[in-house]
């Protein structure tokens, strides 16, 4: 069974309903990533830091417990929480975000954590996964630790830029931050949109050189694949019930990502991810529920 370590940050999620009602759920980029790699039968570890003893930072273990996530690398931390979002979705489906995170113990992952671990960890794993918003959150000092272990690991990466863009200064910090992860990359998975709006086109070339795997999802549903130097067009399959569109590109990478650890070709990774993805967007949330 191939091993996986994630890496980023799981959120306490307040989903706004109608009225003054929320539901309280835990979520994240890549924790939803990683919920899924594990429903697909992958050995999954998510390393993060968390608070110690709180009600939600003991929620978030217990749903990794039920999804059977390894929670050993994660770092309590006494007097600290995790972060929370708020989401808002329109009659589309599409939604708006609003963050609390300035004081979440990521923040401080390389400051906190049993670095020897998580350095053992991710040289005994097959995939190391993470993205864009795992870099944004550790700032400078934190994307020079972690590039640097990623590196003596000698572990495949998989990396979406997932680009959000009031976690960095500006695009340009953003873009330095996402090339110099890449020569590091085995996978790269990124929406159109990310690119456009870090690179100005939807497939800059500097992305493609490097010899990854390279998925690119477009808004109209349609994927290409780079690989060996081979493009594979994916046109759009059929449009589905659009009910919240969190977790659809979470959701993509963690089966397509699976399908080739599991020794699927990319035309039955690309169909395995687009069946979870158009699940995903028809249900609320970003975590479907098991079963």
């Amino acid at each position: 069974m191939a091993r996986v370590v994630v890496f980023g940050e799981c959120m306490v999620e307040l989903s706004l309903g109608q009225g003054a009602s929320a539901a309280i759920g835990y979520a994240g980029d890549t924790f939803n990533t990683a919920v899924y790699l594990a429903r697909a039968g992958l050995e999954v570890a998510y390393a993060t830091a968390l608070g110690s003893g709180d009600r939600f930072s003991q929620g978030v273990i217990a749903l990794m417990r039920q999804e059977g996530i390894d929670a050993g690398l994660v770092t309590g931390v006494e007097g600290r929480l995790p972060g929370l979002y708020a989401i808002e979705r329109d009659a589309a489906g599409e939604r708006s975000f609003h963050y609390w995170r300035g004081e979440a113990p990521v923040r401080d992952f390389f400051r906190l954590a049993d670095l020897d671990a998580f350095a053992a960890a991710l040289s005994a794993a097959d995939l190391v996964y993470l993205s864009g918003i795992s870099l944004a959150v550790i700032g400078p000092e934190g994307r020079s630790r972690l590039t640097t272990m990623l590196a003596a690991s000698g572990t495949p990466l998989a990396f979406d830029p997932n680009y959000r863009p009031r976690l960095w200064s500006g695009p340009a910090e953003a873009r330095a931050a996402v090339e110099g992860i890449l020569p590091l990359c085995r996978y790269l998975s990124f929406s159109a949109d990310d690119a456009e709006a870090l690179c100005g086109r939807p497939l800059p070339p500097e992305w493609t050189v490097g010899g990854a795997e390279v998925i690119q999802r477009d808004a109209d549903r349609r994927v290409g694949v780079l690989s060996g130097g081979e493009i594979a067009d994916f046109p759009p399959g059929p449009a589905g019930s659009v009910v919240d569109t969190t977790g659809a590109g979470d959701s993509f990478n963690a089966a397509y990502l699976a399908a080739r650890l599991q020794g699927r070709s990319i035309v039955d990774a690309v169909d395995e991810a687009r069946a979870l993805a158009a699940k995903v967007v028809a249900a609320p949330g970003a975590i479907l529920p098991r079963g």
